[in-house]
């Protein structure tokens, strides 16, 4: 760097002080702007401002959802490891303090006089084309089926990119610690296991509500010779499942419904299943869904919910997710789902933490994602897979960090004199487990 730019505070250095105020505290990052000029500590993470129009940005959108817009535009972006850089933002959260932007009248006055000696003032930014634009009121039908089709009709080749052959968009069980233990192999395992807590045998009705890309409606029709309705909101995942029923020869065990929950009337149900879908239920609304999974089974069926959970001290989805990734998503403490469930009427019997195992599942979905990542921007755009990057790299180091759990919580329908059905010692759920 220059003498006559040392001397002069850059666009970095008047950046950092914006920074450092709104956030209570000395940025633990490397900040490097547009104009060349850099500061902050030697050797940490360097975030790199492209141009003004990120700093224009923040003006109008302080916080999570402004800096998420601005990396997956490509206005900011962080050098080298991306996990590295936001692992080291929230330990200076946690450690030092920081804070989200708290900006009062004075702060604002002086952040535009800022913005304008950088000729950063101007209007709004255009929000990034792979953020979701919703209408009408939250967990109406028509907004629910908006919202999945956001995220999961994106693309069934950029699914078949990312996930394993399995299909299965959602948390492994990694059933072995060898390291030739495939991601499709904890996927398989995860399978088993809940086929296993719902204790399926050959003709029972199994309703998987949610069913994603059929992995588990496949596999229990397959291996367990269950009679499947598998229901989901997405057309695009409909008509994969549709395609893999008849590929597999299953139309006799398969019945493949495009609806909303709300809509199915059928009962008398021996396992329902739901994984990973609850969360986009909603808040108020979970209450009713859990009297429905109630309702959907005969006394003692199973019901089987692998839910993903937030502390009580930040529930929803958070603004990144909601924007980008799931629409009007909630996630709440483990154990008030598990009290909206027994107030259903169902018996919750187990309780198993799969934490640890998203880390993984995830990690393995981010490497390939990083190794096909030139194919991934051939078919998606550049904007949506750094939408998916930010998301993968984020929700693998939630998981790490306990601020994001997922469990598998079995339940029960027991009849009027309390009777459930369920092994009191269910070693058999897990031997053998491992599928690889």
């Amino acid at each position: 760097m220059s003498t006559a730019r040392t001397a002069r505070p850059g666009a970095a250095h008047r950046i950092a002080g914006l920074a450092e105020e709104a956030l209570g505290g000395p940025l633990p990052v490397r900040l490097r702007a547009w104009d060349g000029s850099e500061t902050g500590p030697a050797g940490a993470p360097a975030v790199v401002v492209r141009s003004r129009r990120a700093l224009r940005r923040l003006l109008w959108q302080p916080g999570e959802l402004g800096l998420a817009q601005a990396y997956v535009t490509g206005e900011i972006d962080i050098e080298g490891d991306l996990a590295l850089g936001l692992r080291t933002m929230w330990a200076a959260v946690r450690e030092r303090g920081l804070h989200a932007p708290r900006l009062a009248p004075a702060d604002r006055a002086r952040a535009l006089a800022t913005a304008v000696r950088l000729g950063a003032v101007g209007p709004r930014p255009p929000v990034p084309a792979a953020q979701a634009r919703l209408r009408g009121g939250v967990h109406t039908k028509a907004r629910d089926r908006a919202a999945i089709s956001h995220h999961y009709d994106l693309s069934n080749d950029f699914y078949r990119l990312l996930l394993d052959d399995t299909m299965a968009y959602s948390c492994g069980y990694w059933a072995s610690e060898d390291p030739g233990f495939t991601a499709a192999a904890a996927q398989r395992a995860k399978l088993e296991l809940i086929c296993r807590k719902l204790g399926l045998v050959p003709g029972a009705r199994l309703l998987d509500v949610g069913c994603g890309w059929g992995s588990l409606t496949l596999y229990a029709a397959e291996q367990h010779k269950a009679q499947v309705t598998a229901v989901t909101l997405a057309r695009e995942q409909a008509a994969h499942v549709r395609e893999q029923v008849r590929e597999r020869g299953l139309e006799h065990r398969v019945e493949v419904v495009c609806q909303d929950y709300r809509d199915i009337t059928a009962g008398g149900y021996d396992a329902v299943s739901c994984v990973e879908m609850g969360e986009h239920v909603g808040d108020a609304e979970y209450p009713a869904f859990a009297a429905a999974l109630h309702g959907f089974l005969r006394p003692r069926g199973r019901v089987l919910v692998q839910q993903m959970s937030r502390g009580a001290d930040a529930p929803g989805g958070g603004a990144f997710i909601e924007a980008y990734i799931a629409p009007d998503m909630h996630m709440r403490p483990l154990g008030d789902t598990v009290g909206l469930l027994e107030r259903a009427g169902l018996e919750v019997r187990s309780v198993e933490s799969m934490r640890e195992h998203y880390v993984r599942t995830v990690a393995a979905w981010h490497r390939t994602l990083e190794e096909r990542w030139d194919d991934v921007v051939r078919l998606v755009g550049e904007e949506t897979a750094r939408v998916w990057r930010l998301y993968l790299v984020g929700g693998a180091l939630a998981f790490e960090e306990r601020r994001m759990g997922v469990d598998q919580i079995l339940g029960v329908r027991p009849t009027r004199d309390g009777g459930s059905g369920v092994p009191v010692t269910p070693e058999d759920w897990y031997r053998g487990l491992d599928l690889s």
